[in-house]
Protein backbone atom coordinates (compact mmCIF):
# COMPACT_ATOMS: atom_id res chain seq x y z
CA UNK A 1 0.00 0.00 0.00
CA UNK A 2 1.44 3.35 -1.05
CA UNK A 3 -1.36 5.85 -0.62
CA UNK A 4 -4.55 6.55 1.31
CA UNK A 5 -7.17 8.68 -0.40
CA UNK A 6 -9.85 10.97 0.97
CA UNK A 7 -12.77 12.40 -0.97
CA UNK A 8 -13.66 15.77 0.48
CA UNK A 9 -16.33 18.39 -0.11
CA UNK A 10 -14.00 21.34 0.65
CA UNK A 11 -10.34 20.89 -0.21
CA UNK A 12 -9.18 24.05 1.58
CA UNK A 13 -10.94 23.04 4.79
CA UNK A 14 -9.46 19.52 4.57
CA UNK A 15 -5.98 20.97 4.01
CA UNK A 16 -6.30 23.11 7.13
CA UNK A 17 -7.39 20.08 9.16
CA UNK A 18 -4.37 18.06 8.02
CA UNK A 19 -2.01 20.99 8.62
CA UNK A 20 -3.37 21.24 12.19
CA UNK A 21 -2.23 17.63 12.62
CA UNK A 22 1.25 18.62 11.46
CA UNK A 23 1.00 16.88 8.09
CA UNK A 24 2.49 18.83 5.23
CA UNK A 25 3.56 20.43 3.07
CA UNK A 26 0.78 19.85 0.56
CA UNK A 27 1.26 19.86 -3.21
CA UNK A 28 -2.03 21.09 -4.70
CA UNK A 29 -3.24 20.76 -8.29
CA UNK A 30 -6.42 22.75 -8.92
CA UNK A 31 -8.76 22.76 -11.88
CA UNK A 32 -7.71 19.39 -13.25
CA UNK A 33 -9.84 17.27 -15.54
CA UNK A 34 -10.06 13.53 -14.96
CA UNK A 35 -11.58 11.32 -17.64
CA UNK A 36 -12.33 7.65 -17.48
CA UNK A 37 -15.03 5.06 -17.44
CA UNK A 38 -17.43 5.24 -14.51
CA UNK A 39 -19.39 2.02 -14.18
CA UNK A 40 -18.81 1.40 -17.88
CA UNK A 41 -19.80 4.87 -19.14
CA UNK A 42 -17.44 7.65 -20.31
CA UNK A 43 -17.10 10.36 -17.69
CA UNK A 44 -15.07 13.54 -17.29
CA UNK A 45 -15.00 15.43 -14.00
CA UNK A 46 -13.25 18.59 -12.84
CA UNK A 47 -11.22 17.93 -9.70
CA UNK A 48 -8.63 19.47 -7.45
CA UNK A 49 -6.20 17.18 -5.65
CA UNK A 50 -3.57 17.56 -2.97
CA UNK A 51 -0.71 15.27 -1.93
CA UNK A 52 1.43 15.05 1.18
CA UNK A 53 3.18 12.32 3.12
CA UNK A 54 3.18 11.02 6.64
CA UNK A 55 6.30 8.88 6.75
CA UNK A 56 6.30 6.67 3.67
CA UNK A 57 2.52 6.81 3.28
CA UNK A 58 1.25 9.31 0.73
CA UNK A 59 -2.05 11.04 1.50
CA UNK A 60 -4.29 12.24 -1.32
CA UNK A 61 -7.22 14.63 -0.95
CA UNK A 62 -9.72 14.78 -3.84
CA UNK A 63 -12.45 17.36 -4.35
CA UNK A 64 -14.75 17.04 -7.34
CA UNK A 65 -15.75 20.53 -8.45
CA UNK A 66 -19.20 19.75 -9.86
CA UNK A 67 -21.97 17.18 -9.41
CA UNK A 68 -21.35 14.99 -12.49
CA UNK A 69 -22.05 11.38 -11.50
CA UNK A 70 -18.70 9.76 -10.68
CA UNK A 71 -17.02 7.52 -8.14
CA UNK A 72 -16.50 10.64 -6.01
CA UNK A 73 -20.08 11.98 -6.07
CA UNK A 74 -21.33 8.43 -5.50
CA UNK A 75 -19.35 8.33 -2.26
CA UNK A 76 -20.43 11.82 -1.17
CA UNK A 77 -24.09 10.94 -1.87
CA UNK A 78 -23.91 8.43 1.00
CA UNK A 79 -23.61 11.42 3.33
CA UNK A 80 -19.95 10.80 4.04
CA UNK A 81 -16.75 12.48 3.09
CA UNK A 82 -13.24 11.54 4.13
CA UNK A 83 -11.51 8.16 3.91
CA UNK A 84 -12.33 6.56 0.57
CA UNK A 85 -9.55 4.41 -0.83
CA UNK A 86 -6.33 2.53 -0.34
CA UNK A 87 -3.95 2.59 -3.30
CA UNK A 88 -1.32 0.23 -4.58
CA UNK A 89 1.17 1.23 -7.27
CA UNK A 90 1.86 -1.56 -9.75
CA UNK A 91 4.99 -1.99 -11.83
CA UNK A 92 3.08 -4.58 -13.90
CA UNK A 93 -0.36 -2.97 -14.10
CA UNK A 94 -1.86 -5.53 -16.49
CA UNK A 95 -0.95 -8.51 -14.30
CA UNK A 96 -2.13 -6.77 -11.12
CA UNK A 97 -5.42 -5.78 -12.74
CA UNK A 98 -5.93 -9.31 -14.07
CA UNK A 99 -5.46 -10.76 -10.59
CA UNK A 100 -8.17 -8.45 -9.19
CA UNK A 101 -10.47 -9.42 -12.04
CA UNK A 102 -9.81 -13.11 -11.34
CA UNK A 103 -10.76 -12.45 -7.72
CA UNK A 104 -14.06 -10.98 -8.94
CA UNK A 105 -13.47 -7.36 -7.94
CA UNK A 106 -15.45 -5.09 -10.28
CA UNK A 107 -13.74 -2.06 -11.81
CA UNK A 108 -15.96 0.95 -11.09
CA UNK A 109 -13.72 3.80 -12.32
CA UNK A 110 -10.75 3.52 -14.67
CA UNK A 111 -8.74 5.56 -17.11
CA UNK A 112 -5.37 6.71 -18.33
CA UNK A 113 -5.26 4.47 -21.38
CA UNK A 114 -4.65 7.36 -23.77
CA UNK A 115 -1.12 8.34 -22.80
CA UNK A 116 -1.69 8.92 -19.09
CA UNK A 117 -1.03 6.87 -16.02
CA UNK A 118 -3.46 3.98 -16.03
CA UNK A 119 -5.58 3.48 -12.93
CA UNK A 120 -8.49 1.35 -11.81
CA UNK A 121 -10.72 1.79 -8.79
CA UNK A 122 -12.04 -1.56 -7.64
CA UNK A 123 -14.83 -2.52 -5.28
CA UNK A 124 -13.64 -5.35 -3.06
CA UNK A 125 -16.45 -7.57 -1.76
CA UNK A 126 -15.34 -6.81 1.80
CA UNK A 127 -12.32 -5.16 3.22
CA UNK A 128 -10.67 -2.26 4.91
CA UNK A 129 -11.73 0.35 2.32
CA UNK A 130 -14.70 1.25 0.16
CA UNK A 131 -12.41 1.35 -2.87
CA UNK A 132 -9.04 -0.16 -3.73
CA UNK A 133 -7.08 1.87 -6.26
CA UNK A 134 -4.54 0.27 -8.54
CA UNK A 135 -2.21 2.75 -10.26
CA UNK A 136 0.38 2.06 -12.90
CA UNK A 137 3.96 3.04 -12.06
CA UNK A 138 5.34 5.24 -14.85
CA UNK A 139 8.66 7.09 -15.09
CA UNK A 140 7.01 10.15 -13.47
CA UNK A 141 5.61 8.20 -10.48
CA UNK A 142 8.83 7.84 -8.47
CA UNK A 143 9.82 11.47 -9.13
CA UNK A 144 6.60 12.98 -7.76
CA UNK A 145 6.42 10.46 -4.90
CA UNK A 146 10.00 11.26 -3.90
CA UNK A 147 9.42 15.01 -4.11
CA UNK A 148 6.36 14.85 -1.85
CA UNK A 149 7.94 12.40 0.64
CA UNK A 150 11.22 14.32 0.94
CA UNK A 151 9.39 17.63 1.45
CA UNK A 152 7.51 16.09 4.38
CA UNK A 153 10.67 14.76 6.06
CA UNK A 154 11.62 17.26 8.73
CA UNK A 155 9.15 19.83 7.35
CA UNK A 156 9.46 23.06 9.37
CA UNK A 157 5.98 24.40 8.65
CA UNK A 158 7.07 26.77 5.89
CA UNK A 159 5.15 26.92 2.60
CA UNK A 160 2.38 24.63 3.85
CA UNK A 161 0.47 24.72 0.55
CA UNK A 162 2.45 24.52 -2.69
CA UNK A 163 0.54 25.00 -5.92
CA UNK A 164 1.70 22.96 -8.87
CA UNK A 165 0.40 22.46 -12.37
CA UNK A 166 0.29 19.26 -14.34
CA UNK A 167 2.37 19.58 -17.46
Amino acid sequence: MRQIGYVVRDLDHALLNWLTLGVGPWYVLRGQSQSGLYRGQPCTVPISVAFSNSGDLQIELIQQEDDTPSIYTEFLATGRDGFHQLAWWANDFDTALQSTQTAGWPVVWSGGEEGGTRYAYLEPPAGPATIIELMEVTPATPHMATLVRQAAEGWDGSEPIRSVSRG
